[in-house]
């Protein structure tokens, strides 16, 4: 069990809705079949590497998702050159082709993606880097490894929640990866990631919960109308905040522009924890109280809590 586990309380059941038209079913097909060839053939040219142009990069993202039948519009503030750390609210596995329309970027994804098929070897050879979400200890060697590809002039992509939520309400930005723009004195851009039917929220590209990725983009390639909005905040300059903590709100702040909309899933998340007692308690006198040493399970609990709250 993983002592450092970001999840949301979004699920395909719950949250996900089908709003708008659904496009015909020859139509669909035709999408899907070439998002898979879009993508097959970016995995082919996977060992060739950083010889790309960043702008084939971006046009080749550019075209996964205008292949699924999505409008895609950009707006905001120009990235900036050199390192510079991405981050931007998780909803779909069309996050990423969208981040790199932008600038193309080195992501930060979980380890469990290396196993993936095609799309595992399509984010390794891209020069992903890999985070443990199941070990702790290898946290701050993450954060070294993002600071050290900021360093030499890259851009690293992170979606600092942790999870992917419906698109209606988002998590938290986790504090942990915000210290590698710090450590390597390079801006942050914060990016918010926004899908629309109709000129509403759509949670139909949402990738959460149990749904298996065919599931969602198969979902996504039969919903008629969606839009995907990108906008590109302003750089937060390196130097404007002293801590993690303080960068790591002002980044949240500029993706979070929007207002959210109070569904479910934010009911789910700000509800009151209840606490369930399984025994009634026997009155207790000074003369029976004992001191209790604290054991090695408890020193332990109280070692991680703090990293794992600051991750």
């Amino acid at each position: 069990m993983s002592v450092w586990l970001p999840s949301a309380p979004c699920t395909p059941r719950a949250c996900i809705e089908s709003k708008g038209s659904v496009t015909a079913v020859p139509r669909a097909v035709l999408r899907f079949v070439t998002v898979l060839v879009v993508v097959a053939a970016g995995a082919a040219l996977t060992p060739v590497g950083k010889r790309i142009p960043a702008r084939a990069v971006r046009w080749w993202c550019r075209t996964i998702v205008r292949s699924a039948g999505i409008q895609l519009r950009i707006t905001g503030a120009t990235t900036s050159t050199g390192g510079l750390l991405l981050v931007a609210n998780h909803i779909s596995w069309l996050d990423i082709p969208l981040l790199a329309a932008v600038r193309p970027a080195r992501m930060l994804a979980k380890a469990e993606i290396r196993h993936w098929p095609v799309a595992g070897t399509l984010t390794a050879g891209s020069g992903a880097l890999f985070i443990d979400r199941d070990r702790l200890r290898a946290l701050p060697e993450t954060v070294a490894s993002i600071a050290g590809a900021l360093r030499a002039g890259g851009a690293v992509a992170v979606f600092p929640e942790g999870s992917t939520w419906c698109g209606r309400a988002q998590g938290h930005f986790r504090r942990a990866v915000f210290q590698a723009a710090l450590d390597a004195g390079v801006p942050v851009q914060p990016v918010g990631l926004h899908y629309l039917t109709d000129g509403t929220a759509s949670t139909a590209p949402a990738f959460v919960g149990s749904d298996s990725l065919l599931t969602s983009v198969w979902r996504v390639v039969s919903t008629r109308g969606l839009v995907a909005e990108v906008e590109v905040g302003e750089t937060i300059a390196p130097g404007s905040h002293p801590d993690r903590r303080s960068l790591a709100h002002a980044a949240q702040a500029g993706v979070t522009a929007q207002p959210q909309h109070q569904d479910h899933c934010t009911s789910v998340a700000q509800a009151p924890v209840k606490i369930r007692r399984t025994a009634r308690r026997r009155p207790v006198s000074v003369a029976s109280m004992r001191i209790i040493r604290p054991t090695r399970t408890t020193a332990t609990a109280r070692a991680t809590s703090s990293p794992a709250a600051d991750a």
